[in-house]
């Protein structure tokens, strides 16, 4: 599946990785790669849902709305306001993926977002200034993170 991608200077939500109290390097940000709508489509039809747009809309069927889906819950927002850079303990016990994985920052259904697991441990706080729900996947991997606005996180299994 070829995806298009939006330059960074276009994406819409561009400031995030612009914030001055959380720089991203540029060569981050040139590995921070935002997907058009079709692309993005296309990614969450496949790996997350073909029924819900979002994930609060999850529902029968959708994998992510099973209950066995979802096996932990922590809280990231107080480690997001800590100092510390460090993902939040459970969720880097939980995910131990290769540096060069390829993963999707899925905030809605045409709001994907395509990076590296480094770049993604290295930048989250940057990535969670919308946490309206987004969903952290890897294609060639089971694990799945979700982020909800109550600051908590649960990790769990993709089915």
């Amino acid at each position: 599946m070829a995806h298009t991608y939006i330059p960074l200077e276009q994406y819409k939500r561009k400031w995030i990785f612009n914030h001055k109290d959380l720089p991203v390097t540029d060569e981050d940000k040139a590995g921070i790669k935002p997907l058009d709508q079709k692309s993005s489509m296309e990614v969450w039809n496949k790996w997350i849902s073909n029924k819900s747009s979002r994930t609060e809309q999850f529902t029968k069927g959708d994998w992510a709305a099973k209950v066995d889906a979802w096996i932990e819950t922590d809280h990231w927002q107080s480690a997001w306001d800590s100092e510390a850079v460090e993902l939040p303990e459970l969720l880097r016990n939980h995910i131990n993926w290769a540096d060069d994985t390829l993963v999707y920052f899925c905030y809605e259904k045409y709001q994907v977002i395509e990076t590296r697991w480094d770049l993604f441990v290295r930048n989250w706080k940057s990535f969670l200034f919308f946490d309206d729900g987004p969903l952290l996947i890897s294609p060639k991997k089971k694990q799945a993170v979700i982020f909800h606005q109550s600051g908590q996180y649960q990790i769990g299994h993709r089915g």
